[in-house]
């Protein structure tokens, strides 16, 4: 090599499918091991020395560069990290600086980055699948019948065709309401709690805040924390908040003694899984502030009773439903796309069933108003469902024996008689799964019930063998947050200061370094504390995503739509797309256990710096691969900043 050359091991990143699309033509299909990527604005030439077994890297003014062959390559990083005549952890720290003046670099490189799909994860055929392949007849291959539903993503398989009952919850299903009804609730919620318990009255100044609460979190009645937990049910470091105020990660510590408290303990905790938990969630913090800065003494407990005895009053006085009636057009929100769908099932000849806890009336008004403008075959919005169930009283009513009551919309009495027959021009209240099935003879597979609140709405029916698809509005909003530039200029950077830390928590520090392998690794922490929190702020200044914690990681709602959805969605609209035959199944490559993932191929990025002037430096990327080109990840042009101008074969 020439002595005007110099080698240091940079990044470690992954490869993207799009590289192998900007491979010649005449190189695809071939069997080769390694991929040899050059990037903008530098260029290399390569050079197969079957003497040696290796490639050589020809450079312009900077002689030629030996890389080891599939044999060796796994000394590679070995060899250029050992640093005989460098001190590592000074390495990694310029590397460190290198890497923040290329933090420049990563808005172009975006261009080319992978983005989320707002259409959906739910690969759709229209021929039965293979039961060996898991694909459909015709091999559901790259260039197959496979197409993308829109919007629906699929954690378990799902044959449109054998469902012949479709259930809908009212509440954030089939309708949906502005941010005016959480501020009502909390509003109303709040009067109570100083004109019926007693409150301070100075309690009334406080206001909804619709920027602090998420769906998703947790209670603790015992320490009066909210909190926001991961899929394996541990503590946010920056997700738990006393009152208004957020705890740090040692104060958590000195709570719990552990952030990982475990899905046993969580078990524990209250569970704010839907919409109407934000009023609920934003008045418990609240109320415990005040507290707090009055210096009044209180039991966690007994703000959660009386929060919580406060917002049920609202909800089973009729005070909020009858103000939202009073002004419908102030808190609820049409949707045409709603009416279509359900028609559309009704000419299809599937049955529909309505299974809500709110009140007729309610029910009444409120879809009255949504389909005012819509043109029905009959009179009323009830003619589109066989059955309706109003006060169901869910989850208590997916594991009880209460009877089936038939409710008098005229005179708002329930009667006597006994229910074995269900009719559509009749009105139920109450009731139980166990006498459903028995009068409808629906069989649980051809049922499927969608609803917005994991645990009230489909944890039963999931264990009860229905169907379930979940009805999640924050979708929509949190994938285009998470393909908007300023999310992933955040997550380019956090990408590279991980990989920084690894190479940190993998060197071996004599003591007499300790103090400079301190002094770096407080740094690139603090890094990785600004690029978590800049993209925490662009969901949610207090506790970030729905679905993802500020590590990139699922949370614990996610973790329950896992469990209890077998589908789920932003809208109830995006089923208009499919076809009634469709079949709906995730990706094949989707796994939850680590052991089942491909294997990702992890590449060593060598950076040349020559005596040349810096337009002429190169980079080239060496990777063995033991798998096709296809499959690689990626993350390459995230993790580096360059955008890819040719890959050889």
């Amino acid at each position: 090599m020439a002595a005007t050359a110099r080698i240091r091991l940079l990044a470690s990143c992954y490869i993207s499918p799009a590289l192998y699309r900007a491979a010649p033509r005449h190189m695809r299909g071939q069997s080769v091991p390694h991929w040899v990527l050059a990037f903008k604005p530098f260029d290399v030439m390569l050079q197969w020395e079957p003497g040696s077994g290796a490639y050589s890297l020809l450079l312009r003014d900077s002689g030629s560069l030996l890389v080891p062959g599939p044999r060796s390559m796994c000394t590679l990083s070995t060899t250029l990290g050992s640093g005989a005549d460098e001190d590592e952890i000074e390495r990694i720290r310029r590397e460190f600086e290198d890497a923040k003046r290329n933090y420049l670099s990563i808005p172009a490189a975006m261009k080319d980055m992978p983005k989320m799909d707002p259409q959906g994860l739910a690969v759709c055929s229209s021929r039965p699948l293979c039961p060996c392949l898991g694909m459909s007849g015709d091999g559901l291959t790259f260039a197959g019948l496979a197409s993308w539903v829109s919007g629906i993503y699929v954690n378990k398989n799902v044959k449109l065709d054998d469902l012949q009952v479709y259930g809908f919850d009212y509440d954030y299903t089939l309708s949906h309401y502005s941010d005016h009804l959480q501020c009502l609730i909390y509003d109303l919620a709040k009067k109570h709690l100083v004109d019926e318990f007693k409150y301070p009255e100075s309690c009334l100044q406080y206001e909804y805040d619709r920027r602090f609460p998420v769906r998703g979190l947790y209670y603790d009645k015992l320490k009066g924390c909210l909190v926001k937990l991961d899929f394996f049910g541990s503590i946010e470091p920056d997700g738990c908040f006393f009152g208004r105020r957020k705890l740090s990660p040692t104060e958590i510590k000195e709570l719990y003694g552990t952030r990982h408290i475990g899905r046993d303990q969580v078990r524990q905790l209250v569970g704010l899984m839907d919409v109407f938990c934000f009023s609920e969630a934003c008045l418990i913090a609240d109320i415990v502030q005040h507290f707090v800065d009055a210096k009044l003494e209180f039991d966690a407990p007994y703000i959660y009773e009386d929060v919580n005895k406060a917002i049920q009053h609202v909800h089973r006085s009729g005070l909020v439903h009858r103000k939202v009636l009073a002004e419908p057009q102030k808190f609820l929100i049409k949707n045409s796309q709603v009416f279509r769908f359900l028609k559309t099932l009704r000419e299809k000849g599937k049955k529909l069933f309505l299974l809500t806890n709110s009140p007729f009336y309610f029910v009444d008004g409120g879809m009255s108003y949504l389909l005012e403008d819509q043109h029905f075959d009959g009179n009323s919005w009830r003619e589109l469902f066989d059955v309706v169930i109003a006060q169901a009283n869910k989850p208590t009513f997916y594991n009880s024996d209460h009877p089936f009551r038939v409710y008098d919309t005229e005179k708002d009495t329930l009667a006597f008689t006994a229910v074995d027959k269900f009719l559509p021009s009749e009105v139920y209240y109450h009731g139980c799964l166990k006498s459903f099935l028995q009068i409808t003879k629906w069989r649980g597979p051809e049922v499927i019930y969608f609803g917005d609140h994991l645990l009230s709405d489909l944890r039963g029916p999931s264990k009860a063998g229905w169907r379930t698809a979940a009805v999640i509005r924050e979708l929509e909003d949190e994938i285009g947050i998470q393909n908007g530039d300023s999310y992933r200029f955040q997550q380019a950077k956090l990408s590279i200061i991980h990989d920084l830390l690894g190479k940190v928590h993998a060197t071996v520090v004599s003591t007499e370094k300790g103090q400079v392998y301190r002094a770096l690794l407080d740094e690139l922490n603090a890094e990785r504390h600004q690029c978590r929190s800049g993209m925490r702020n662009l969901f949610n200044s207090s506790f970030g995503a729905t679905f993802l914690t500020d590590t990139g990681k699922e949370s614990s709602f996610a973790y329950h739509i896992h469990q209890y959805a077998d589908i789920y969605t932003s809208k109830l609209e995006n089923f208009l797309s499919h076809a009634p035959e469709s079949w709906l199944h995730p990706p094949h490559d989707i796994k939850i256990m680590p052991h089942n993932a491909k294997r990702q191929h992890v590449a060593s990025l060598i950076v040349l710096y020559t005596s040349t002037p810096a337009r002429s430096r190169r980079v080239c990327l060496v990777v063995h691969s033991s798998l096709d080109p296809p499959l690689m990840e990626n993350h390459v042009v995230m993790a580096t900043g360059f955008r890819v101008a040719t890959a050889f074969g």
